[in-house]
């Protein structure tokens, strides 16, 4: 008898947040299931990119209230590694780099951190590794440069969606993945989330524009203005962002 699915679940109540003593998140309510996929969308500062550094336990942002909790286990006080092995996932919008640390080296680390009870042989990892490497073209040498070292943005873009395939998490938070990306290469990287994609996997895209979400349909979108959420609705209401702007959402 088969073992039933067990889907994953990211349940964000009343968020709070601030930094330097400047509150950044209001009240932030959102929940996301494995198989669906959200869109947080907002005009620049509405606190979208400092709610995927809140998820994933920046040092900087302080949690004034609220609670984030991945299938049922409370993450605020957790530290950004013990997040990571719980299965959350964020694509950072401004990759960082990290000089003497082999991509490869790692991609294999965090993969048997996150996953220890997996025995995976060195070879056919390396093998998978390569293989998607490819599909999100990046040459098979970066694979033992240092992270990020010397890396375009857009590379630095498709490396973070070979960690994502590579680590499989059970929530994947991808801030702007689209921002840096040509028109191919925003294909190769969309073709690799939608692969990935499954119904024990839940996503939410933080983008500005409709662009990414053309090739990734999302069932959800949300938008985010002054910290707080101020409309929910389905795809139509990206569309209706993309030809009309926010301000009717402000009610200007």
């Amino acid at each position: 008898m088969k073992g039933t699915v067990k889907m994953s679940e990211l349940v964000i109540k009343n968020l709070a947040a601030s930094i330097d003593d400047r509150e950044i998140l209001k009240d932030v309510s959102l929940t996301v299931k494995g198989g669906e996929i959200h869109a947080l969308m907002g005009p620049n500062g509405a606190g979208k990119s400092t709610l995927g550094y809140v998820l994933m336990g920046h040092p900087n942002y302080k949690v004034t209230g609220g609670s984030i909790k991945l299938n049922g286990v409370e993450l605020i006080n957790k530290t950004p590694e013990e997040r990571a092995r719980a299965g959350l996932f964020l694509a950072f919008q401004n990759p960082v780099t990290v000089q003497g640390v082999k991509l490869s080296t790692f991609i294999r680390t965090a993969y048997n951190q996150m996953h220890p009870g997996e025995k995976i042989p060195i070879q056919q990892f390396y093998d998978s590794m390569k293989q998607h490497m490819k599909k999100v073209g990046l040459d098979e040498s970066f694979i033992s440069r240092s992270i990020n070292d010397g890396f375009s943005g857009g590379e630095r873009k498709r490396f973070e969606i070979l960690q994502m395939v590579m680590l499989k998490p059970k929530i994947v938070v991808l801030d702007e993945i689209d921002s840096g990306l040509d028109v191919d290469a925003l294909k190769m990287v969309a073709e690799e989330i939608r692969e990935f994609h499954n119904e024990e996997t839940g996503f939410l895209i933080i983008t500005h524009y409709q662009r990414i979400l053309k090739d990734i349909e999302p069932e959800f979108v949300h938008v985010l203005m002054d910290g707080k959420m101020a409309r929910d609705g389905n795809r139509d209401l990206s569309l209706r962002i993309e030809e009309e702007g926010y301000d009717w959402i402000r009610g200007v």
